[in-house]
């Protein structure tokens, strides 16, 4: 699966759960650690946590390795690692703060449709 169609897995897995503000950043010329992020956002703990697990799960019925799940148990900022696309879930209030949008600001940014 090419990284194209992992972030394609990673907004339908997002989009499945009900996440709001599903966006995602071409980081191929601005980063070295991944090709996509995906920022999405949720209403309420539990949610945040089912978009993450949703995320996970379909990741690895598509065969791909999730490397890191982090920040599931506090549920404010969970980041799933599938290595090409990283994938930033936010409680609704976390995501105003960070803004990580803001951070890449100069890159594409690709929406779900």
């Amino acid at each position: 699966m090419n990284s194209k169609q992992l972030l394609e897995l990673a907004f339908k897995a997002c989009d499945d759960k009900k996440a709001e503000e599903i966006i995602g950043i071409d980081a191929k010329e601005i980063s070295g650690i991944t090709d996509y992020y995906v920022i999405c956002h949720a209403n309420s703990d539990r949610q945040v946590q089912a978009i993450a697990r949703e995320v996970k799960q379909q990741a690895e019925e598509a065969g791909i390795d999730v490397g890191k799940l982090e920040g599931f148990n506090e549920a404010q900022w969970v980041l799933v690692d599938l290595d090409d696309v990283v994938v930033h879930i936010f409680h609704r209030d976390e995501r105003s703060y960070y803004n990580l949008e803001r951070l890449y600001r100069d890159a594409e940014f690709i929406t779900y449709e």
